[in-house]
C-alpha cells in the first residue's frame, strides 16, 4: 500500500468513526427535553451527519469496486422486502422535496432469490436519488418486478422514473456525472456512478427509455438464482439486560458504544484506560467488557492479561475488543491474550448483539451447569 493510500484509508476510517460519534451523541441529545428549536438543531446536525457518513460509504464503496471489483454476499432475499426498504428510506427527502414517491411490487408476494439485498439498494438509492433531485415537482415511481424462468430461476427487473433532461442524450457518461455534481451534489453524483457500476459488475444490464413528457425511466434487470430458503430472521435481543464496561479513551467512542448497549436495555459504566478497567473489573459487576485496544497507560492487551490474572469469577468475564484492526492476524492475538471476541470500529449495532448473545449465552451455560 502507497503512503497516499495508507493515509486515505486512514482519513476516511476515521471520519466514519466521527460521524458516528456526532449520530450518537445527537441520538442522546434528542432524547433529552428540549425546546422545538434545539430539537431542530439537533435533528439537523443528525441528518448532515448521515449525509456525510453516507457520502463516504458510497466514495470508499466506488473505489473498492473500481480498484478491487465487486464484493458480493448472496443470501436468500424475501424480494418484496427491497421495496419496502427503499420506500422507507426515501419517502422522507421525496417530502421534503415537495416530490410524491410511488414504490410497487409486481410479482409473488413471497418470492425469494439467492441476491445481495444490500448491493440491490444501492442500485435503487442511486436512480432514486438521481430522480428527486432532479423533480421540482409531480412524481418519482420506483417499481420492482419479479419474473420465474422456465428454468427455474429469476428474473428482475427495477425501474425508476423522474425527471429527464434532454440535454443529457448527447453526454457520455463522465459528463453526464460532472453536470450531476455540479446541478445536484456530491452525493447524488457518486450514488449514480455506484449504481452503474454495480449493475455491470453484477452481468446486469441497464437502459434508458424516454417517457412523454419530461420524464424518462431507468431500467435495469438481473438474473438470480432462485431458493426456497426462507430468509433468515432478525436475531433476537438478549434474554435479560446486562451491566457492561465500555473501556476507551476517546470520548466520542464511548458515547457510541454506550449509545449502542442502550439500543438492547443495557447498562454502561465506562473507564479510560486499562488500568482503570482492570481496577473496575476487580468488583465483579461486569457481565462484559467491551476494551479498546489501543490506550495510553496500559493497553487493552494489557489490560485483558491482567483480569485473567485476578483470583476468582471476574477472572472469566468476557472480554470483547474493540479495534479497527481487525485482521485475522491481529485477531488472533486478541485471541491469545485472553479476549473473547473482536468487534470491529465503527461499531455496528448487529456486531455488538452477536457479542452480546454470545456472552451471555456462555454466562448462562456457566450458571446452569
Amino acid at each position: 500500500m502507497s503512503l497516499p493510500e495508507f493515509f486515505f484509508d486512514r482519513v476516511t476510517a476515521d471520519i466514519r468513526q466521527q460521524m458516528d460519534g456526532v449520530l450518537a451523541l445527537a441520538d442522546q441529545l434528542a432524547r433529552q427535553r428540549l425546546t422545538p428549536d434545539a430539537q431542530a438543531c439537533v435533528s439537523g446536525v443528525a441528518e448532515a451527519a448521515e449525509g456525510v457518513r453516507r457520502m463516504l460509504d458510497a466514495a470508499l464503496d466506488l473505489r473498492a469496486v473500481t480498484t478491487a471489483g465487486l464484493t458480493s454476499n448472496p443470501v436468500p432475499l424475501q424480494l418484496r422486502e427491497v421495496v419496502d426498504e427503499v420506500q422507507a428510506r426515501w419517502q422522507p427527502a421525496a417530502a421534503m422535496s415537495g416530490v410524491t414517491l410511488l414504490v410497487s411490487y409486481d410479482g409473488d408476494r413471497d418470492a425469494c432469490a439467492m441476491a445481495d439485498g444490500a448491493r440491490l439498494l444501492q442500485v435503487f438509492d442511486g436512480f432514486v436519488g438521481e430522480a428527486i433531485a432532479g423533480s421540482r415537482r409531480g412524481a418519482v415511481e420506483a417499481s420492482l418486478r419479479a419474473f420465474v424462468e422456465a428454468d427455474g430461476g429469476v428474473r428482475i427487473e427495477g425501474r425508476v422514473r423522474g425527471a429527464r433532461d434532454p440535454a443529457w442524450e448527447a453526454q457520455d457518461m463522465e459528463a453526464r456525472i460532472r453536470e450531476l455534481d455540479e446541478r445536484f451534489g456530491l452525493s447524488v453524483a457518486l450514488g449514480v456512478m455506484l449504481a452503474r457500476r454495480i449493475v455491470k459488475a453484477m452481468g446486469g444490464t441497464m437502459r434508458a427509455e424516454g417517457n412523454a413528457g419530461a420524464a424518462e425511466t431507468v431500467v435495469f434487470e438481473f438474473q438470480l438464482a432462485a431458493t426456497l430458503e426462507a430468509p433468515a430472521e432478525a436475531p433476537a435481543e438478549p434474554a435479560r439486560s446486562a451491566h457492561i464496561l465500555v473501556v476507551d479513551d476517546n470520548a466520542t467512542n464511548r458515547m457510541v458504544a454506550q449509545a449502542l448497549c442502550e439500543m438492547f436495555d443495557c447498562t454502561c459504566e465506562s473507564a479510560t484506560d486499562g488500568i482503570e478497567a482492570v481496577e473496575a473489573a476487580r468488583g465483579g459487576r461486569f457481565d462484559l467488557i467491551l476494551m479498546d485496544i489501543k490506550m495510553p497507560n496500559m493497553d487493552g492487551v494489557a489490560a485483558t492479561r491482567a483480569i485473567r490474572a485476578l483470583s476468582g469469577p471476574v477472572s472469566t468475564v468476557p472480554i470483547i475488543a474493540l479495534t479497527a484492526n481487525a485482521d485475522p492476524e491481529d485477531a488472533e492475538g486478541y485471541l491469545a491474550a485472553g479476549m473473547n471476541g473482536v468487534v470491529e470500529k465503527p461499531m455496528k449495532p448487529e456486531h455488538l448483539l452477536a457479542a452480546l448473545q454470545s456472552a451471555l449465552g456462555e454466562d448462562a451455560e456457566a450458571a446452569a451447569a
